[in-house]
């Protein structure tokens, strides 16, 4: 379904989401240096990390209980070559299953490579390389 918008035809797009964290500053450039990003921007009460077409992810303190959550993030070969390295190279814990088994590998699904990791705030982070269920037959954009 489009909209209009101020005479601009939009689609339904990602945005943003608040990420709740024990602590927004650590969380934060956790994200940042392991997925090579630039450094995150304070937003209001938020710090925002830029990802690709505009989205972004806004830090949030929470002085209460962090109910981790799931994030997965498509990334080219060369990215998750990058990604990886750092993971490994900083000894974190990760596994290929969202179950934490066969620690220290990665995943071959899809024909493309995936594995998880923790942020500080216990958040399950997922970077993939090949969409769940495989790139589909037309991978033109609309």
């Amino acid at each position: 379904m489009e909209a209009p918008y101020q005479g601009v035809i939009l689609g339904i797009s990602f945005n943003h989401t608040i990420v709740f964290a024990k602590d927004r500053q650590e969380s934060a450039w956790f994200f940042t240096t392991y997925f090579g990003l630039p450094d995150p921007v304070q937003a209001g009460p938020f710090l925002a990390v830029q990802l690709e077409h505009g989205a972004t992810l806004d830090f949030a303190q929470l002085d209460g209980e962090v109910f981790p959550q799931h994030y997965a993030f498509l990334v080219s070969e060369a990215d998750f070559d990058a990604i990886y390295g750092r993971i490994v190279a900083a000894g974190l814990e990760h596994w290929p299953d969202p179950h934490s088994g066969r620690s220290g590998t990665i995943n071959h699904n899809d024909g493309g490579r995936g594995v998880y990791f923790n942020d500080p705030s216990g958040h399950r982070l997922e970077i993939i390389t090949v969409p769940y269920g495989g790139w589909p037959q037309d991978r033109s954009v609309h």
